[in-house]
C-alpha cells in the first residue's frame, strides 16, 4: 500500500490524483499505523517548516519518519517533503526537521524575485543519470516549482539533480530507496506524472 502522510499541511488530494492517473492506489492518512501497514511513503507538504515541525511533532510522527528512513524503507519527498529532512532552516528558527541528512535549508538571496514560482528545468547530476524515478526523463525538462527556500545538502553524492534560480540548487536528492524534490510532480504534466508512475513501479 502507498500512503500519503497527511500532517495537516499539503496539497493532498492532488498528490492522490496523480497516483490515480498513473493507475496506482494511494491512501490519505495521519494516523501512526500507517507504518506498519505501508509499502511506500510519500511525504508531500506546503508552507513553512515551522508548522510543519509543529503539526508532525502533535501528531506523533516525527520520530516514526526517522525511523522509516533510516530503514531505507521506499519514500518520496515533495517540496516541503524535501525540506523537512534537514536539521533545520532559515524560515523556521529553532524548529528542528527531520535531520535525515546534514545540511541547511537557505532562502534565495533577495536579488531576484521570491518566491521563486513557476516552470524551470531540472539539470541530472552524473549520479541522477542512474536515479530511477528520473533516469528515463530528458535531461533538463521543466517541472513546475513554488518555493522561497531550497536545501543545500553537505554530501553532494546525494544531488541527483539541480536548478538554477539566482543560485545553483539542489532539486532531486536520492539515496537508497529515498526520493525527494524541490519542484511538484502533480504540477508538472506529464513528465511529473512520469516519475511518480517509475516511483510506484519500482515498489508495488
Amino acid at each position: 500500500m502507498i500512503v500519503i502522510v497527511d500532517y495537516g499541511m499539503g496539497n493532498l488530494r492532488s498528490v492522490q490524483k496523480a497516483f490515480e492517473k498513473v493507475g496506482a492506489e494511494a491512501k490519505i492518512s495521519s494516523e501512526p499505523s500507517i507504518f506498519d501497514d505501508a509499502t511506500a511513503l510519500v511525504f508531500p507538504g506546503q508552507g513553512s517548516f515551522p508548522d510543519a515541525v509543529r503539526n508532525l511533532t502533535g501528531a506523533g510522527l516525527m520520530d516514526p519518519l526517522r525511523e522509516w528512513i533510516r530503514a531505507d524503507r521506499p519514500f518520496l519527498g515533495i517540496c516541503l517533503g524535501l525540506q523537512l529532512l534537514f536539521p533545520g532552516s532559515e524560515e523556521g528558527g529553532d524548529a528542528k526537521g527531520l535531520g535525515v541528512f546534514d545540511g541547511k535549508v537557505v532562502r534565495f538571496p533577495p536579488t531576484g524575485k521570491i518566491p521563486h514560482m513557476g516552470w524551470n528545468n531540472a539539470r541530472k547530476t552524473q549520479s541522477g543519470r542512474n536515479c530511477p524515478i528520473i533516469k528515463d526523463i530528458p535531461d533538463e525538462t521543466h517541472f513546475y516549482f513554488v518555493h522561497s527556500y531550497y536545501v543545500s545538502p553537505d554530501d553532494k553524492s546525494i544531488a541527483a539533480a539541480t536548478t538554477d534560480y539566482l543560485v545553483d540548487f539542489v532539486s532531486v536528492i536520492w539515496k537508497g530507496n529515498l526520493y525527494a524534490m524541490q519542484f511538484h510532480p502533480e504540477k508538472s504534466q506529464d513528465h511529473g506524472l512520469s516519475i511518480i508512475r517509475n516511483f510506484c513501479n519500482l515498489y508495488t
